[in-house]
């Protein structure tokens, strides 16, 4: 009998450490691919394409600037239109997951012209936070930025 209980408590633990991994395993597979699109709609940035950005947006995206500016994704958007990136980069990136969300971390740097038409070279720490859509992608909900001294 305690054998038997032995036997069924260790295979318990087995497949318990099993789905720990297998967690773990999905989990780094978010974070992973959440730094991949911070990575890839900073590259759309660089390349002055706000037509692409869209698509890492929710229609209901929330952005805030280091300025404290608040847009929505089409306000977003027509103020990207109207940026020239000379450099857009992030590094520094660290993405926890939580199921269907994931928080990203990084450093942006960025350089060119604004909508205002003033030259900038910024630096700012940003907080992103994805959600997986129902259709299956992660889209940005919200977006803050905070100055960064050089």
């Amino acid at each position: 009998m305690k054998r038997t209980v032995m036997l069924s408590l260790i295979g318990f633990l087995s497949m318990n450490g099993t789905v720990s991994s297998l967690a773990q395993a999905a989990t780094s597979d978010v974070e992973t691919a959440v730094a991949g699109m911070e990575q890839q709609w900073a590259q759309t940035q660089a390349a002055n394409n706000p037509a692409s950005e869209a698509k890492y947006l929710a229609d209901t995206a929330v952005l805030v600037g280091d300025d404290g500016k608040v847009l929505n994704k089409e306000q977003y958007l027509a103020e990207e239109k109207a940026t020239k990136y000379t450099l857009a980069a992030v590094s520094d990136v660290v993405v926890h997951a939580y199921g269907t969300a994931a928080v990203a971390m990084y450093t942006f740097t960025w350089k060119g012209t604004g909508p205002d038409g003033k030259a900038m070279d910024k630096r700012e720490r940003v907080t992103d936070t994805w959600i997986k859509m129902p259709n299956g992608t992660w889209q940005l909900v919200a977006s803050v930025g905070s100055p960064l001294k050089s």
